[in-house]
């Protein structure tokens, strides 16, 4: 049997604390961490920590993360950054978070 693919993702929720919000899902091909965070800061701090730390290596994001908040978590790494695409989140209000994080 082949290792699993360890993978995070990463969603924006109001209150979304790094430290509290955080659960793994391990599957025979897969484990994921999921992870809330509250705004595009948080994120970039947190992406190197899980690819150093807890050995990721693939990070998705949630549809709250616009075009913007995307690339500052891409930079912030040297794994595959991926994304669901929503240009506007139901969970943000119908809007992108672009417009909330600036």
């Amino acid at each position: 049997m082949s290792t699993p693919l360890k993978a995070a993702f990463i969603f924006v929720a109001p209150g979304g604390d790094p430290e509290k919000h955080r659960n793994w899902v391990v599957t025979e091909g897969v484990e994921l961490l999921a992870i809330a965070v509250s705004n595009y800061e948080q994120a970039e701090i947190l992406a190197p920590e899980l690819v150093e730390k807890e050995g990721i290596v693939a990070i998705e994001l949630c549809g709250g993360f616009g075009s913007v908040g995307t690339a500052r978590v891409a930079a912030a790494v040297n794994v595959p950054v991926g994304v669901v695409r929503f240009d506007i989140h139901p969970g943000l209000n119908n809007v992108s978070g672009d417009k909330i994080f600036k």
